[in-house]
């Protein structure tokens, strides 16, 4: 159980969530898009989100920025989420524009609220649960879809709250996170999303 617990925050880690929204999105999105146009997409947000983050915390790392992948201080958060909130920007530019498919769009405006603060916390020394903001993010977000589509999609919102709270379960357990860090980490990533949705539903 304990090896089962401390694998679920590797297995959910943060660093996955746009992919899976995206990836979610494409699969219950009744809209035609062209299949090369899916793929170049779901390509790019691999490479930016998930390749390009890995390598630069080993540039954070070699620079003495931080110590180890769990960003135990908040000291250690500010840099990585700098850069991942540059990172998002680019997608927003560059990948996921309003004009094209506005519910990711807004999606990942959402995941740059909850990144900025996040790291507004952190400058001023609190820590928030990151695995917490974006797996309610990504939830919040699969029930806009739900809603948005009309579709009937009971069975993942059931899954995504056995998920989110195991995840919750594996921080306290490894004792990365207090509730408190955890239930700020909640309404961080809820709120954006639920706001948002406002502008595409």
């Amino acid at each position: 159980m304990d090896r089962i617990l401390k694998s679920i925050s590797f297995i959910f880690h943060p660093l996955i969530i746009p992919l899976l929204g995206v990836l979610f999105y494409f699969s219950k999105s009744p809209r035609f898009i062209p299949e090369e146009i899916v793929k170049a997409k779901i390509i790019s947000i691999f490479i930016l989100t998930i390749i390009l983050p890995v390598l630069l915390f080993f540039l954070l790392k070699t620079l003495g920025k931080v110590n180890s992948i769990y960003l135990k201080t908040t000291e250690e958060r500010i840099y990585p989420l700098i850069l991942n909130c540059i990172v998002i920007l680019i997608v927003l530019q560059r990948i996921i524009t309003p004009s094209q498919i506005i519910e990711l769009y807004y999606f990942f405006i959402g995941i740059l609220i909850s990144t900025m603060a996040c790291l507004m916390l952190a400058i001023f020394k609190f820590k928030a649960s990151i695995h917490m903001i974006s797996i309610t993010g990504l939830f919040m977000f699969f029930i806009n879809l739900s809603i948005h589509f009309s579709i009937n999609i009971i069975g993942t919102l059931a899954l995504m709250s056995i998920i989110t709270g195991a995840i919750a379960t594996s921080r306290l357990h490894v004792k990365a996170h207090t509730y408190k860090e955890l239930i700020l980490g909640v309404f961080i990533g809820v709120i954006p999303q639920l706001i948002l949705v406002s502008y595409w539903l």
